[in-house]
């Protein structure tokens, strides 16, 4: 379960920048390093993908994401549009509905008693209030959970993990999911439209930002969920803090973003030559920056390796970090807190009943069971 951490603490102490020759890359897994890459996108431009691969190098296998593999003035249109429509006072007439999806969810769970929290939990609360929020249709919904897991595959290398996830994913009905046509009024995805047409953006455009919304919407919450049910399973003593005080819940799923990393890489291409930790960078290297690694990096984090809703985590990077930082991330946590306070308000106690098992992908960290009684 823990196969990752040796490797990245072998990165945090082999330097501040390191080459991986096998592909021909350079990396950082140093907290340090890692913001400061984050930080600069002049100098780690996103705009030749967040990928392994430079677009400017291979060319554009996939379409670039609007808001992830842009750099400013076109990421600044792009973000200011996502962020009007993800903004608190937006988000705050979703709350009620949040609250009351938890509430039937958990009850549901409570009747059966013992349920899988990835599939039943981290997964199910999720896709019913995301793609509402968005003003989804109801049909094809679970074509999501694939295109989303070949998209976070594609920033790795074009191995058997890719090729098995790019089988599976249905390209046409993604894109078609972005049309204004396709969306219910009243939704986020209708409000994208709309304000992108106040911003003279074409509509294919805001169809490829509302795309850009159901593609990373998704991942990264049901990960973060199923991560921090997990984490609260092995730390009974952090259970119980949370029983006690439901309001710990955003704190809770925090952490649980910081420890476990839903999103464990992503990549910058170096746009002259410059340093990091007095190590050379030339123009062009690939940079890799290890997120899970820097999150657990003892030079920032005290005992990295322990799980505590009460820590103070704001810095993580786990959502990213300067202009690029998660758009979404007040969305997600919204989720988040809806459901985990309400489950720690109703559950009464909770045991795994088997081993939990892993899903692989290139550049998520998560889960893909985790067998789960409650009372």
């Amino acid at each position: 379960m823990d196969a990752p951490l040796p490797g990245h603490a072998a990165l945090r102490d082999a330097g501040p920048y390191v080459w991986l020759s096998r592909y021909d890359i350079g990396a950082v897994a140093r907290y340090e390093q890692v913001r400061a890459v984050l930080a600069d996108w002049k100098t780690f431009s996103s705009a030749r993908g967040v990928g392994m691969e430079d677009f400017e190098v291979h060319g554009r296998f996939r379409l670039p994401s609007l808001i992830l593999e842009a750099d400013p003035p076109e990421h600044s249109v792009s973000r200011d549009i996502l962020s009007r429509v993800l903004s608190p006072l937006v988000l705050k007439t979703l709350r009620e509905r949040f609250f009351e999806e938890a509430d039937l969810l958990v009850s549901e769970l409570l009747e059966r008693r013992t349920f899988d929290g990835i599939k039943d939990l981290a997964e199910a609360y999720p896709l019913r209030v995301f793609p509402d929020a968005i003003g989804m249709s109801r049909d094809g919904r679970e074509k999501l959970l694939p295109h989303a897991d070949m998209l976070f595959n594609s920033f790795g290398p074009r191995n058997a993990l890719f090729q098995a996830s790019a089988d599976k994913a249905n390209f046409a009905w993604v894109d078609q999911q972005g049309r204004r046509e396709m969306l219910q009024p009243g939704g986020l995805g209708m409000m994208v439209h709309d304000a992108a047409e106040r911003k003279s953006m074409p509509p294919e455009k805001a169809a490829m930002l509302v795309r850009a919304l159901l593609q990373a919407g998704l991942d990264t919450t049901i990960n973060g969920l199923g991560a921090t049910l997990h984490c609260l399973l092995q730390a009974p003593d952090q259970w119980l803090l949370l029983r006690q005080d439901p309001s710990l819940a955003r704190a809770a799923f925090d952490e649980a973003i910081r420890l476990e990393s839903p999103v464990q890489t992503f990549f910058r291409t170096a746009t002259r030559d410059t340093t990091l930790g007095e190590i050379a960078v030339n123009s062009g290297d690939k940079v890799l920056m290890f997120l899970g690694a820097a999150n657990r990096d003892p030079r920032q984090w005290a005992a990295p390796d322990r799980y505590d809703i009460m820590r103070r985590t704001i810095g993580h990077v786990g959502f990213g970090a300067g202009i690029h930082a998660c758009v979404g991330q007040l969305l997600s946590k919204l989720e988040a807190e809806a459901l985990l306070s309400t489950f720690a308000r109703r559950v009464r106690s909770m045991e795994m009943t088997a081993s939990p098992e892993r899903r692989y992908n290139n550049t998520l960290r998560g889960l893909a069971t985790l067998p789960v009684a409650i009372r």
